[in-house]
């Protein structure tokens, strides 16, 4: 298998995180795992190993910036720098220093029908925002090198269903073995 450097996902849960890492550990990335769970980066990390990918786990409380600075400079001395992140932006600027990188953010599908959103306004406030400042942010970043996108899931992620998250996780993919020129945004609407 091909290594491709490093992979940073950033909030790695059961579902949508999970796969993504996966995924990138089965294209040849060492993928860092960030998230609060000690227990539950070291299930995932496992699994990624047991499939014959690499992964290491970094705890952190990704609210508290400081820890997430500090995490994030461990990831660069332990297993390298990050060419792409899931999630955060504190990598950016390392990624701009080599002149590459991708940083793909997950969107959520109330930033497409916010009218939609009137239950978790704070949710739907804040996938909205995003997926704006995404659209705003990308056309900035190809002269520096470093490629941004935004995978846009337009449904309720449930295993085994058109919102898998293995499925979710090609696009994540797709976002990132994108060509120069791609659009920003991938709208993952199940299909």
């Amino acid at each position: 298998m091909p290594d491709l450097g490093v992979c940073v996902v950033a909030g790695v849960g059961p579902g949508v995180g999970a796969a993504v890492a996966r995924r990138f550990a089965a294209e040849g990335f060492t993928v860092a795992l960030l998230a609060r769970s000690s227990a539950a980066l070291a299930a995932v990390a496992a699994e990624i190993g047991a499939a014959g990918g690499t992964a290491r786990s970094f705890p952190v409380d990704m609210t508290d910036l400081d820890a997430l600075a500090a995490v994030l400079d461990r990831v660069s001395d332990e297993i390298g720098p990050p060419g792409v992140l899931v999630y955060t932006q504190a990598v950016w600027p390392a990624m701009r220093a080599a002149g590459r990188g991708t940083v793909i953010w997950t969107g959520g599908g109330l930033a497409l029908a916010p009218q939609d959103g009137t239950a978790v306004p704070a949710l739907t406030a804040g996938k909205s925002a995003l997926r704006g400042l995404a659209l705003a942010a990308a056309p900035e970043l190809p002269a520096g090198g470093v490629r941004l996108a935004t995978v846009t899931i337009a449904g309720m992620v449930a295993p085994g269903g058109p919102f898998d998250p293995d499925r979710i996780a090609g696009a994540f993919w797709a976002a990132h073995a994108a060509a120069d020129g791609a659009p920003v945004e991938t709208v993952f609407s199940g299909a």
